[in-house]
């Protein structure tokens, strides 16, 4: 039975100014890579909170019906990003009524995560 499809909204390492993006980037590599060995199919949609997301994280957000969406830890821990957190969940709950909302510790975990809702 095949699970998913995942939509994985987080950080865009490559993009925030400031810090060595190659070590988030592996790990996001990697927890991509977790979801193939389950047989899920899983987008992501990386962006940067001062260009105004919202209209990137819609587009993904309808580009698919999914199954579960899963907000990665860094929007969800940074404290300055709390109203930019909110803005997503609210997001998904508007444009993906259907998928179920995970939360993940790390980008090598976010199968994981999303795991917990599919099965």
């Amino acid at each position: 039975m095949a699970l998913g499809p995942v939509l994985v909204i987080g950080l865009d390492p490559v993009r925030i100014p400031g810090w060595d993006p190659e070590p988030v980037v592996a790990a996001i590599a990697r927890g991509q890579a977790r979801f193939g060995e389950h047989g899920i199919e899983a987008d992501l949609c990386l962006v940067v909170p001062d260009d105004h997301p919202e209209r990137e994280i819609v587009a993904a957000l309808t580009r698919r019906d999914y199954a579960c969406v899963v907000v990665g830890g860094g929007i969800r821990k940074h404290e300055p990003l709390l109203e930019l957190f909110e803005r997503v969940v609210n997001l998904v709950r508007q444009h993906a009524p259907g998928a179920a909302i995970a939360f993940n510790s790390t980008p090598d975990d976010t199968a994981a995560a999303a795991l917990r809702w599919l099965r």
